[in-house]
């Protein structure tokens, strides 16, 4: 790792304190995580996170017209590991 030093505003500094306290982690383990987040998405190489790429997937299918069953909620073990299609 190389040591760097950077000026932030106070409502990043903040942000970033926050941050730390709630996911109790380093302050810079944060600001870390925050620029590769940026640095991946500035680069076009930015990988969607689950609930993304879900979310994508369901303005696709509203798109397409598709639904799924009705009864979904109460037979997910069914559609997951039994018979029903």
């Amino acid at each position: 790792m190389v040591r760097t030093q950077v000026y932030l505003t106070e409502e990043q500094a903040r942000d970033i304190k926050i941050r730390a306290r709630r996911e109790r982690r380093r302050e810079a383990d944060v600001l870390r995580d925050m620029l590769e987040r940026g640095r991946l998405t500035s680069t076009g190489k930015r990988q969607e996170t689950t609930g993304e790429a879900l979310l994508g997937l369901v303005s696709l299918g509203k798109e397409l017209g598709l639904s799924g069953p009705t009864d979904l909620s109460t037979n997910h073990d069914d559609y997951l590991y039994g018979d029903k299609e």
